[in-house]
């Protein structure tokens, strides 16, 4: 049988990944969606539950937000607005998957508000039906009975710990709160009655469109009245664990930043099927990589009727090529000569006789090949 190359796509382009990010800052430019589409990109990964293994149960980063039985889920109150905003950019590189594209929108969101660059990785595989989205339940709960305890729960069948719960909760520096989404903040407030954006919730912070870390200071000093503390926030500086990292992050934004990205990044992969199996970055040119080349066997053509012997292998002068360096054109039609002459052909094999007098003229051409450089 013939060898031939085949380019096996990965599960997204990077080429059209990196456009689609570019599209995502221009949206955000216009639109202010930010907080949603970090959102977005954390409640379809944040279904992950790490005692189940197998792939699509287990949850995760696999682009099953976008149906409407996971989509209907209380924990996912408004995210339509976010489909709604990045369905266009999906239909115009349909050689992305909605996984990656979520996780895209989310990180883009993060760096452009100001917050750190994170280290993603991309080639996520999307599941391809509803009846495969995850029970509802899994997301966290903003008013629990017991925040800390919850937020512990949650966050720990994900494989997390507390610092990242610390650090992930950050985030809520982004954003605002609507009581007729989630049940919890103020319709409006001095800082969003007037966008940007459409106006209304209780944002976190006062400057809700910046990543920094304003919201461990706020609720640390609790003075605004005007800013929202969920439960869970407040559990940030009541639990005497997550205490250590929130303090730590009210005092020092660039350790904020640091463990931000990471635990970002962390979370972006949970309980993803990646194509290639390692992932790859848009950011470095070894790992964007989306195509693989694998060499694989052709049937042997269908023989002559009158023929039953193997079939003869095409020429391919790169074969006879010396070291690693390829012979020139002229050295090639030699060669292919000589072959000839002594009764070989592309189409037929050449007497068994005359394989030792062909090797050697190939070696003598090839040493005298060396010797001239040419």
């Amino acid at each position: 049988p013939r060898l031939r190359v085949v380019r096996c796509m990965a599960a997204s382009e990077a080429a059209q990944l990196k456009s689609a990010r570019e599209d995502i800052k221009e949206i955000l430019k216009t639109t202010y969606c930010h907080p949603i589409l970090v959102r977005l990109g954390w409640h379809d990964s944040g279904t992950y539950d790490k005692n189940i293994e197998e792939w699509p149960q287990r949850g995760g980063a696999d682009g099953s937000l976008r149906f409407d039985p996971e989509l209907s889920h209380g924990a996912n109150a408004g995210l339509t607005s976010a489909l709604k905003l990045i369905q266009p950019i999906k239909d115009k590189y349909p050689g992305i998957t909605y996984a990656d594209l979520f996780q895209l929108a989310s990180a883009t969101a993060i760096e452009e508000a100001g917050g750190p660059k994170l280290p993603m990785k991309y080639g996520r595989v999307d599941i391809t039906a509803p009846e495969q989205c995850p029970p509802e339940g899994r997301l966290p709960d903003a008013g629990p009975r017991l925040p800390a305890e919850h937020l512990r729960e949650v966050f720990y069948r994900m494989g997390l710990d507390d610092k990242e719960i610390v650090a992930l909760s950050g985030a809520h520096t982004l954003g605002r709160s609507r009581p007729d989404r989630s049940g919890w903040g103020k319709p409006e407030t001095k800082y969003t009655k007037d966008g940007p954006g459409e106006p209304g919730g209780q944002s976190w912070t006062a400057e809700w469109l910046k990543f920094d870390n304003s919201y461990f200071k706020d609720i640390k000093e609790q003075r605004d009245q005007e800013l929202l503390v969920l439960p869970t926030d407040a559990a940030l500086f009541d639990d005497p664990s997550f205490k250590v990292y929130a303090e730590k992050y009210a005092e020092d934004q660039e350790a904020f930043f640091k463990d931000y990205a990471e635990a970002h990044a962390k979370l972006s992969n949970l309980g993803a099927k990646f194509d290639p199996p390692e992932g790859f970055s848009l950011d470095d040119d070894k790992g964007a990589v989306a195509t693989e080349e694998k060499v694989v066997a052709d049937p042997a053509p269908a023989s002559d009727t009158n023929s039953t012997g193997p079939q003869p292998e095409p020429f391919v002068s790169a074969k006879y090529s010396y070291k690693k360096r390829e012979l020139s054109d002229t050295m090639k039609q030699k060669i292919r000569a000589e072959y000839e002459g002594l009764g070989g052909s592309p189409n037929k094999p050449m007497k068994s006789n005359y394989f030792l007098n062909i090797m050697i003229v190939i070696a003598g051409l090839a040493f005298l090949t060396s010797l001239t450089g040419n």
